[in-house]
């Protein structure tokens, strides 16, 4: 009994192209984590996401995976659907958040003026002229 990449039962593909399939697939998802993400996500740790913006990340994040697959929107395939195909979760959202704290952490390292900004150290000083 064989299966073929997503877990369905496919007596025509033998064992080596099973192999193979799996091998592409995690090049391709590991291809569009290095080269995708890291173009689109450019500069998110100073991003602020209200929930338009949140929302279409996971669209983004979708589609994707959805031209990985080749699945196309007309094919009626439901977005959990799709994450299960390629054994993936939604994390785009998680990973913004990732590079925020890390950068939050980095700069409350150095003593600059951002710092003090964050932290509100600064004084404020209103002239009436």
């Amino acid at each position: 009994m064989t299966q073929d990449v997503h877990g369905d039962f496919n007596p025509g593909l033998p064992w080596q192209k099973q192999q193979s399939t799996r091998k592409i697939i995690k090049i391709r998802k590991r291809l569009l984590k290095c080269y995708i993400w890291s173009t689109a996500l450019y500069g998110a740790e100073t991003w602020t996401l209200p929930t338009l913006d949140q929302k279409y990340l996971g669209s983004f994040e979708i589609w994707c995976w959805r031209r990985m697959e080749k699945i196309s929107l007309t094919d009626h395939v439901r977005n959990e659907e799709v994450l299960h195909t390629v054994k993936e979760d939604r994390n785009i959202l998680n990973t913004i958040k990732g590079r925020k704290a890390n950068w939050i952490g980095h700069i409350l390292c150095r003593n600059c003026l951002l710092k003090h900004v964050i932290e509100g150290k600064i004084e404020a000083r209103i002239e009436v002229t």
